[in-house]
C-alpha cells in the first residue's frame, strides 16, 4: 500500500545518482522545488550538464560512494543498471534514507506519481495520479486536469472556518468572454470562473456561462445598454475594489477582450491603487470573431491590409480611407446614422460596403448588408438590435 505525500524539498540535500535522461527529468524537478541537488555520474547528458554549468546543481564525476548519502534526505538512482541501482537502494534502506529506483518499480519503497498542474489564482493545483502502470497514470492525470479547466470543478475556497477565511486575501481577474459562443472561452477563463465567489457581469457576458455558474456564486449586474448607464464605470471599479477587499475572489467577466474597448485598463489600474492583486485573462475579441463568423476576414490579400477598431459611443475619429484599410465599430447601433456620415465626411465613399453582425457567434447571429449610404435605414427596417458589430470595408464583399 503506497501513501501518497506531499514532501517540501526547499533548501534539502537531494542525491540524484545517474546521468541520463531519466535522471535529468526527475532533478530539474527537484531544482524547481527548491532542492540542493548534487548529481553523481561518471558522464551526464546535456540537460544535466546545462544545470550544472548554470550552478542549479553540483555534479560529481565520478561513480557513487556511501559518503555521499552523508545529510541527504531524498536520493534518486536512474543509472540504468540494475546492479548498482540496487545498491544504491539497499544502501539507502540500512541508513532509513528514502530511496527512489527509477530502475526497478516493484523494489522500490518511493514511486514518483504521475503529475500534472493547474494554476489556479489562489495557488497551483497539484494533481498526482499513481495507478500501477506508468502510462495509465499520465492517461488519469491529463484526464483529471482537463476535467479541471474545463470548468465543471467547484474550484472555491472553502470558507468554513471565519479565522481562515478571515486571513485570505481577495483578488480580482479580468476575464474576457469571448464573443458570445461559450466554446471560445480560454481555458484559464474557466479555472478562474470556478473559483470566483463573485462574478461582476454584464449583458455582454457569454450567457451560458453564466448559467453554468454554482447557485452559491454572487452575481452582481452591473449591465449597460444603449443610453442607459445603470451603473458608472467609478462605481464598477468601487465594487471590485470593495468585494476583494472583504476577502473574496472576484471576476470581472466581460464579452470579448477586457482591453478592447472594454475598460480593462481603468478597472486593472483601479485595483492595483487600491492595494488589490489583478490579473487579466485575455478573451477572443468581438472585432475579428464576429466578422470572422460571417465570414468576413478584417484583412485579405488584394482586398485589405489593415484594419482599425473604434467604438460607435463616440465621436468617429479620422481613420486610413484608402478601400484596402477595413474600420470596425464596436457597440454602434444606436449610432449608426452619425457613424456612417461621419466615415463619409472623413473621405470614404458612400458606396464603401457595410455589414451589421447582430449577435454574432450565437444561434441567434443576424447579418445585415448595405453599404454607407444606406445601412442604417437597412438596419432600422431589419429592427437590429445590440449586441451588433458593424464591419465597413471591401472585405464585406466576402460575407457568407
Amino acid at each position: 500500500m503506497t501513501l501518497m505525500l506531499g514532501l517540501d524539498l526547499t533548501d534539502r540535500s537531494v542525491l540524484a545518482v545517474g546521468g541520463g535522461p531519466v535522471s535529468a527529468r526527475r532533478v530539474q524537478d527537484f531544482v524547481t522545488a527548491g532542492a540542493r541537488v548534487h548529481l553523481v555520474a561518471p558522464y551526464a547528458c546535456e540537460d544535466l550538464t546545462d544545470l550544472a554549468a548554470s550552478g542549479q546543481i553540483t555534479w560529481s564525476v565520478r561513480d557513487t560512494a556511501p559518503s555521499d548519502l552523508d545529510d541527504v534526505w531524498l536520493v534518486h538512482t536512474a543509472t540504468g543498471d540494475t546492479e548498482t541501482d540496487t545498491r544504491v537502494r539497499e544502501l539507502c534502506d540500512s541508513r532509513k534514507i528514502w530511496c527512489v529506483d527509477a530502475t526497478d518499480a516493484e523494489a522500490t519503497r518511493v514511486r514518483v506519481p504521475a503529475r500534472r498542474e493547474v494554476d489556479s489564482p489562489d495557488g497551483p493545483i497539484q494533481i498526482a495520479v499513481l495507478a500501477g502502470d506508468p502510462g495509465r497514470s499520465r492517461t488519469i492525470a491529463t484526464g483529471l486536469r482537463d476535467h479541471i479547466v474545463s470548468g465543471q470543478v467547484d474550484l472555491r475556497r472553502q470558507r468554513s472556518r471565519p479565522v481562515v477565511a478571515a486571513r485570505a486575501p481577495g483578488w480580482v481577474s479580468l476575464v474576457g468572454g469571448g464573443p458570445g459562443d461559450d466554446g471560445l472561452l480560454t481555458e484559464r477563463a474557466r479555472v478562474v470562473l470556478r473559483a470566483a465567489d463573485v462574478v461582476v457581469f454584464d449583458r455582454l457576458a457569454p450567457q451560458q456561462v453564466m448559467r453554468s455558474l454554482p447557485d452559491t456564486v454572487e452575481l452582481i449586474d452591473v449591465g449597460k445598454t444603449p443610453g442607459r448607464h445603470p451603473v458608472p464605470q467609478h462605481q464598477i471599479n468601487q465594487i471590485l475594489v470593495d468585494q476583494a477587499m472583504a476577502g473574496k475572489a472576484v471576476v470581472r467577466l466581460k464579452g470579448g477582450d477586457p482591453y478592447v474597448l472594454g475598460r480593462g485598463g481603468e478597472e486593472r489600474l483601479a485595483c492595483e491603487a487600491a492595494g488589490v492583486r489583478v490579473e487579466v485573462v485575455p478573451g477572443v475579441t468581438s472585432a475579428i470573431a464576429v466578422p470572422a463568423a460571417a465570414g468576413i476576414p478584417v484583412t485579405h490579400r488584394g482586398i485589405a491590409s489593415g484594419f482599425s477598431v473604434v467604438t460607435g459611443h463616440d465621436e468617429i475619429p479620422r481613420l486610413p480611407n484608402g478601400p484596402d484599410h477595413t474600420v470596425v465599430v464596436l457597440m454602434g447601433v444606436s449610432t449608426l446614422d452619425r457613424t456612417a456620415e461621419l466615415l463619409v465626411a472623413h473621405g470614404r465613399a458612400a458606396g464603401t460596403p457595410v455589414a451589421v453582425i447582430e449577435r454574432g457567434c450565437t444561434p441567434d447571429q443576424r447579418v445585415v448588408i448595405g453599404t454607407l449610404d444606406d445601412i442604417a435605414v437597412r438596419a432600422r427596417i431589419a429592427e437590429v438590435s445590440s449586441p451588433a458589430v458593424t464591419v465597413v470595408g471591401e472585405v464585406v464583399s466576402l460575407a457568407h
